[in-house]
């Protein structure tokens, strides 16, 4: 071999080596789709950089200000504590529906799993009707009590408390997911060896399902980090209602996108933080065999306050929203207004939500096998890079989009097919999470044994991974339904003329004031959001164990 052959040949490998940590490369079945993904992910960043630095020498100036500072701070406050407030709420109620006798599990799996059909908006409405000056507490304080004023709920707690009783599923149907297959002889093991049910589960039990509760806590900080409707229901200004004024009024749409670029970093760092702190350790079972549950725990004189801990994480995050939208829709009926319930809407949102859970289960599966079974730099950046559209605004995506298409792909704008990028670039982490979560169980010997027996990448790909990561593919997909069903910037900016989704029509009748008219199809959206999330929960409830 020639000098110059020994040369490529050694950068090569040194390339792989940092590419990837394993000595084998991904097959093509893999990489491929994940660079297409890529692509379409890097759309809107781009697109702002260019927004950005279109200003010149005061692209840093817009950037580096003291306002920047003080909404950063405002904005990582609010994340950090709806974070902890969503995992303090979805460990143990994932444990208590799917590892213990509590009465009437299949209910409490449905019900928890159904604050992921609520807007934000119409949830923040419901808290400021209800807790809000001259709202509902204050009328019945006043008339039982005759206290005349309450504390505020405007500001940094009420954004808080709505998007924590809406966003905690997220990091429920992910840990639930991999309690399914966590390897319970390793549980077994530490009861034989002396230790209770609660050493059990501090030592053996919360290790193991790191991975999924750093997925959880990922897709509840990005979503804060997102989301404009609770904040701007509770007038708490964080980055999403800044860019939001700042687009929507045309003040200073260059200041919007370097907002949007800091944005981006902020939801970078929190992706980062999450991947140091997952580390590197495998969490796959350690012997063959198909996956069971042990029997179920028994809870004894812990069942009473069990039932109270679930029913009132219900009641506040289902129930009293529910309660509000049931009592304008009466009000509305009793003053003649007519009840509309907009089918035509909801079979457009039906459609077009299913049509995004699967392409974004599609997307998210390459993402997912990269950054498990071929770790290194090329799949690090890859997941990282897919995490990016879930902490910007809907109208910033699809703002990013419009410029693509209106400059590169005409024949795409206002159709269908963009409007599915859109939804796959928005909620792409949350299958990754929900997929990766799975694949990380699953022994890579498996696989090995596959290929050795002769079958090829797209074989083993096909008849071995995915149906082992069946439970993380149907909550992922359930995920991006729920979020497209509610989805409203993009929706309202890409969507094709003359087409009208329940989100869009709730939206329009509650900026004009029109209450009670949003508040019936605000009914049927949750009512046909549930139907995905009982058949996951009916699925659960007949696994085999």
């Amino acid at each position: 071999m020639s000098a110059v052959a020994k040369l490529a040949a050694s950068t090569r490998r040194s390339l792989s080596g940092r590419l990837f940590a394993g000595a084998a490369r991904p097959p093509a079945i893999i990489w491929i789709p994940a660079l297409v993904v890529a692509a379409l992910l890097l759309i809107a960043p781009v697109y702002l950089a260019f927004r950005t630095l279109g200003a010149g020498p005061d692209a840093a100036g817009l950037i580096f200000r003291t306002r920047t500072l003080w909404v950063v701070l405002r904005t990582v406050s609010l994340m950090a504590v709806v974070m902890g407030g969503c995992l303090a709420i979805a460990v143990p109620l994932a444990w208590l529906t799917v590892r213990t006798d509590l009465p009437g599990r299949g209910f409490w799996r449905i019900a928890t799993m159904l604050p992921l059909a609520l807007p934000s908006y119409i949830v923040g409405f419901a808290v400021a009707v209800a807790l809000g000056p001259r709202g509902i507490l204050q009328g019945w304080l006043e008339t039982a009590f005759g206290v005349e004023r309450i504390p505020g709920i405007y500001g940094f707690p009420g954004a808080a408390l709505t998007l924590i009783i809406i966003s905690f599923p997220y990091a429920l149907l992910p840990i639930r997911a991999a309690l399914w297959n966590l390897d319970v002889s390793l549980e077994e093991s530490a009861r034989v060896l002396g230790r209770n049910r609660w050493q059990t589960f501090a030592s053996v039990t919360a290790p193991l399902l790191r991975p999924a509760i750093l997925a959880g806590g990922l897709l509840t900080a990005l979503y804060t980090l997102s989301d404009f409707g609770a904040v701007a229901m509770m007038r708490y200004e964080t980055f999403t209602w800044s860019i939001f004024i700042q687009y929507g009024a045309a003040l200073n749409r260059t200041l919007a996108a370097a907002w949007s670029l800091a944005l981006i970093v902020l939801a970078m760092a929190v992706v980062w933080g999450e991947h140091a702190a997952r580390g590197q350790m495998r969490y796959y079972r350690s012997r063959g065999g198909a996956a069971r549950l042990p029997a179920p725990i028994p809870l004894g004189a812990w069942r009473w306050p069990a039932l109270a801990g679930c029913g009132l994480v219900v009641l506040l995050s289902l129930g009293f929203p529910l309660a509000v939208l049931t009592y304008w829709t009466a009000r509305g009926v009793a003053a003649g207004e007519p009840l509309d319930l907009l089918w035509r809407a909801a079979a457009n949102s039906v459609g077009v939500s299913a049509l995004a859970a699967v392409l974004t289960v599609i997307c998210a599966a390459p993402i997912a096998l990269l950054a498990v079974r071929y770790p290194g730099l090329f799949s690090r950046w890859l997941e990282r890079l897919g995490f990016v559209g879930f902490a910007l605004p809907g109208i910033v995506i699809a703002l990013g989009l419009v410029y693509f298409g209106a400059n590169y792909a005409p024949w795409l704008y206002q159709s269908l097919a963009m409007l599915a990028v859109a939804y796959v670039t928005l909620f792409l982490p949350a299958a990754v999470g929900s997929l990766r979560a799975s694949l990380v169980q699953i022994r890579p010997e498996f696989e090995d044994a596959a290929r050795s027996l002769g079958k090829r990448p797209w074989s083993v790909l096909l008849t071995v991974t995915l149906p082992l990561t069946r439970p993380g593919i149907l909550t992922g997909a359930a995920l991006v339904f729920l979020l497209t069903m509610k989805e409203l910037p993009a929706t309202l900016i890409l969507s094709p003329i003359g087409f009208t989704t329940l989100a869009s029509a709730i939206w329009s009748a509650a900026e004009e004031a029109f209450f009670a008219r949003a508040a019936a199809p605000a009914l049927l959206l949750i009512a046909v959001s549930a139907i995905p999330l009982a058949l996951i929960a009916r699925r659960e409830e007949h696994r085999p164990e």
